[in-house]
């Protein structure tokens, strides 16, 4: 089982997370080097949000509680879903 982090971005976010993308990319990064973020990214055109992959809940919900473009207000909505991988290289038991 694998968590999806979905967030929902508000309005002029390339513009709005420019400030604040290097924490976030940082913490990020922080989270792939230990393990626990499988994959992310911003969606494409339109840039209106994001998703991540974690391997546990615990490390979704502790990214997003201290992600700088939550706190920003860049991100209005997140919420994290259960999913069940089936075919793949990062399969988790």
């Amino acid at each position: 089982m694998m968590y999806l982090l979905f967030y929902r971005y508000g309005e002029n976010a390339l513009e709005r997370r420019a400030p604040h993308r290097p924490a976030h990319l940082e913490l990020a990064t922080e989270y792939h080097d230990d393990g626990g973020l499988v994959l992310a990214g911003a969606y494409a055109d339109p840039l209106n949000g994001a998703l991540l992959v974690f391997k546990s809940r615990d490390a979704a919900e502790a990214f997003a509680a201290t992600d700088p473009y939550v706190s920003s207000g860049l991100v209005t909505e997140w919420h994290i879903r259960e999913w069940n991988v089936v075919i793949g290289d990062e399969l988790v038991s």
